[in-house]
């Protein structure tokens, strides 16, 4: 069963990763770059602050706190427990896939990209999606990210699949804390 669901993920991603188009090509990359999204981060850091004020610092810290939560367990115990190598690293599909840029770490299971940006997108719709609606464009561009992925050849698809999930995951847990953090203090600021 493993070895059909490895030839169907293969499939699945030389298929994705054969739609390419030369022009689309430094555009991924600049998608697929982290320090292309710094500005945007910190454009989301200004608008908490200026919106939240005193709610800015934890509603930050609950952010970074899933993100680091998806890129330690997706960098640091599935990659290094399931030893899966990115397709641009298997010496059996090199010939037939279109890789755009520099390979990256040797393992690919699961994407720290996917994790980080669904566990974003996901924190900021479920502390504030219902104030913001709009903050649902989140998980679009979470998943151009994570589909910039296998267009640069960097990631199977399962791979993204099971980093959204983590990512997701992530940002549940922790925005559980601090809402559990926040029900504390606000009992306790009433006695």
């Amino acid at each position: 069963m493993l070895q059909t669901l490895n030839e169907l993920d293969t499939n699945l991603f030389l298929w994705l990763n054969g739609r390419y188009t030369p022009w689309l090509d430094p555009i991924m990359i600049g998608i697929t770059e982290r320090n292309t999204w710094i500005p945007f981060y910190a454009l989301l850091v200004v608008w908490l602050i200026y919106t939240y004020r005193r709610q800015a610092a934890g509603l930050i810290l609950t952010i970074i706190a899933a993100v680091a939560v998806g890129d330690q367990l997706s960098s640091s115990v599935f990659k290094p427990l399931t030893h899966r190598l990115r397709p641009c690293h298997t010496a059996a599909i090199q010939k037939v896939m279109h890789p755009v840029m520099e390979c990256g770490g040797q393992y690919g299971f699961v994407s720290s990209h996917a994790a980080t940006t669904f566990a974003l997108a996901t924190t900021l719709w479920l502390l504030l999606g219902k104030r913001h609606p709009w903050l649902k464009w989140g998980f679009l561009w979470a998943a151009v990210v994570s589909y910039s992925r296998i267009y640069v050849a960097a990631h199977y698809p399962l791979d993204v699949l099971a980093g959204t999930g983590v990512g997701v995951i992530s940002s549940i847990l922790c925005v559980a804390v601090y809402q559990k953090i926040r029900l504390r203090s606000s009992v306790s600021s009433e006695h």
